[in-house]
């Protein structure tokens, strides 16, 4: 097996621009398994290539998907903060939408979207869904005697089935309904703690200009 530089460059550039698209993009796994039988390439570099070139496409989607959101009015931006606060405020929850990016075996692509509408921060999502890629390109790789039997068929039925058209275009309108739920009616909202600070005491200087209190006059003007 020989890998050359422009042939890597290949891989890297379709892996980077499939995950661009926001639907209906084909499964970036069987993509790799393509590139490996036909081009005969090494399974370490490819792997890695195809996996850190996924996750900067989809970084990139992100990002674009977040300055998109900037447009939507500032109702909507605050229902999404609402919806992202929820996500991060608790390191579990934090760890629980890390393993989805990590696991999940849905479209990464609506799921990248959904985090930069509200903000989810992309560097720890997208690390996770590169250790993901990792893993499941590897699995893929492994397996190509057999991959290679129904490549076509596996290839093209997860966006042309009327099951794979289905999902991504749910997951498109998850997205939009992402935007236009008021999450603040949902989800508890974190509550301002109270200021700890001591009450703010009187300085030497301040205690010297105020005038002295004079009780006998206060009586005599009473009078």
């Amino acid at each position: 097996m020989i890998t050359t530089v422009p042939q890597l460059l290949v891989v890297i550039a379709v892996m980077f621009t499939v995950n661009l698209l926001p639907a209906f993009g084909p499964p970036n796994a069987l993509l790799v398994v393509f590139f490996g039988l036909n081009w005969n390439l090494h399974p370490v570099p490819l792997v890695i290539a195809a996996a850190v070139a996924s996750g900067a496409g989809r970084y990139v989607l992100g990002t674009a998907t977040r300055r998109a959101g900037g447009r939507l009015g500032p109702q909507r931006t605050a229902n999404l903060r609402a919806a992202s606060g929820y996500l991060t405020r608790r390191r579990g929850r934090r760890f629980a939408t890390i393993g989805v990016f990590l696991f999940s075996p849905l479209p990464s692509a609506q799921m990248f979207e959904a985090a930069g509408l509200m903000g989810l921060p992309l560097v720890p999502l997208t690390t996770a869904h590169v250790a993901g890629r990792l893993v499941s390109f590897s699995l893929y790789i492994g397996a190509a005697g057999v991959a290679e039997r129904s490549l076509g068929e596996t290839l093209t039925s997860s966006f042309t089935t009327p099951y794979g058209i289905a999902v991504q275009i749910g997951l498109l309108v998850g997205v939009f309904l992402l935007a236009r739920v008021d999450w603040t009616k949902y989800l508890p909202i974190a509550k301002t703690a109270p200021s700890t600070d001591p009450p703010a005491q009187s300085t030497p200087s301040e205690i010297r200009q105020r005038p002295p209190s004079n009780p006998d006059g206060d009586r005599d003007t009473c009078a």
